[in-house]
């Protein structure tokens, strides 16, 4: 290895092994050996979530290629949103707990790489579009092992990497805190809202609270070029509601006047997902481009008796998404499927307008103070990327080994 303090630009595969985790098969589902693997859904950027771990049957052999060691950095290998190809986290945990699908690419550092110094490029690099720039790009955009391999990464001597880590862990340290804070102000406005619809009559459904049918989008082909017409994603959908954080490009067949266009205060609702997903809504925003929605939501129009918002309220309540989870159906929990009826049948209060203003006026002031430490939390994280910027210089640096 270079032992001098400038950046050498190294191939990932020569300063830390790459692997691809073992298929997911029916054979391996039911086989003998079923061990805990991790995949897409326990890595978050920074974050390994361990609420929901499967198994699958690994031989000894297997699981000494396979299992993780604390110091692995973890990333997804394939995503539906670009953008979030590549996202990462170090795996902490104890040597051999866990082993990884192929959904994942492990990352293990050489004895010349800090985990943490590593896992600081890997987020820079999918933050400035590196890994959203080698993927392979299909209806599940692909980052590859080979071609993450190859990428080129910007080697330091190790006490320049110390360095860097810690002026990024004193900044994240403050970022933990300020996302605590914000966990905590939305769990008091959780409560607040069961509170306040707990004490209004549950005595009416849906479909009492709407006007027109409650119709599927439409899920057309994603253009390459812009249109002028953009279609939504589902994750468009989230715990909070409404966020434009994926938009694609309609082809040039839909116009603005397609029945699936959307109308600023149209309620959306996800029919399809997982069993802990499904039935997500939310108030579709004006996104400044004519938008449609796609096939695995649905629209819902509030009628005069009813404000978008109250409803979207209702659906985000915990005896809506009990609900809405009891009536979903699949064969797989990874997705399961609400019909329009079950939506039309979801029973619903229906207080009158002024009422209805109440409570979410109620719920506003937790509302506005989640905002502002958002707001907090986004400028502190704009502060982070121009620090990492700087202190990682890699923004001009190649991408690819020839």
């Amino acid at each position: 290895m270079p032992t001098d303090a400038e950046v050498r630009w190294l191939p990932v595969r020569e300063v830390g092994e790459v692997r691809m985790g073992k298929q997911l098969s029916p054979a391996s589902r039911e086989g003998v050996g079923q061990f805990p693997y991790l995949r897409v859904a326990n890595v978050y950027e920074d974050r390994i979530d361990l609420a929901d771990v499967k198994t699958m049957s690994f031989t000894r052999a297997e699981r000494r290629v396979y299992e993780l060691h604390p110091g692995d950095i973890l990333l997804n290998e394939g995503q539906e949103n670009l953008r979030m190809v590549g996202r990462s986290a170090l795996y902490s945990g104890p040597a051999g707990s866990y082993c990884f699908q192929n959904t994942l690419i492990r990352f293990r550092p050489g004895s010349h790489v800090i985990p943490e110094y590593a896992q600081a490029v890997f987020v820079r690099w999918r933050l400035n579009g590196v890994f959203a720039g080698i993927a392979e790009k299909t209806s599940i955009s692909h980052l590859g092992g080979n071609r993450f391999g190859s990428l080129l990464f910007p080697w330091r001597p190790l006490r320049d990497q110390r360095r860097i880590v810690g002026v990024v862990d004193a900044v994240s340290e403050q970022e933990r805190a300020i996302e605590a804070s914000i966990a905590k102000l939305k769990a008091m406005h959780s409560r607040a809202l069961d509170g306040l619809l707990d004490g209004l009559e549950w005595d009416s459904v849906l479909a009492e609270a709407s006007i027109g049918a409650i119709r599927n989008g439409f899920s057309p082909i994603e253009s390459e070029a812009w249109t002028g017409v953009q279609m939504l994603g589902l994750g468009c959908l989230t715990r909070t509601g409404f966020e434009p954080v994926q938009l694609k490009n309609a082809p040039s067949s839909v116009t603005a006047k397609h029945p699936a266009a959307l109308c600023d205060g149209d309620l959306l609702m996800s029919r399809a997902n997982t069993r802990e997903l499904v039935g997500l809504a939310g108030v579709y925003r004006d996104v400044g481009v004519p938008c449609i929605y796609p096939d695995l939501m649905m629209r819902i129009r509030a009628s005069a008796r009813c404000s978008a918002e109250f409803l979207d309220a209702v659906l985000r309540s915990t005896r809506s998404r009990r609900y809405v989870r009891s009536m979903a159906q699949g064969t797989s929990e990874s997705m399961v499927k609400i019909s329009a009826k079950t939506v039309r049948e979801l029973p619903v209060p229906l207080p009158s307008l002024e009422e209805q203003a109440r409570v979410l006026a109620t719920l506003g002031d937790l509302s506005r103070q989640v905002d502002a430490e958002g707001e907090e939390l986004a400028k502190l994280r704009s502060l982070k990327r121009g620090l990492m910027d700087g202190l990682l210089n890699i923004g001009g640096g190649p991408a690819l080994s020839g």
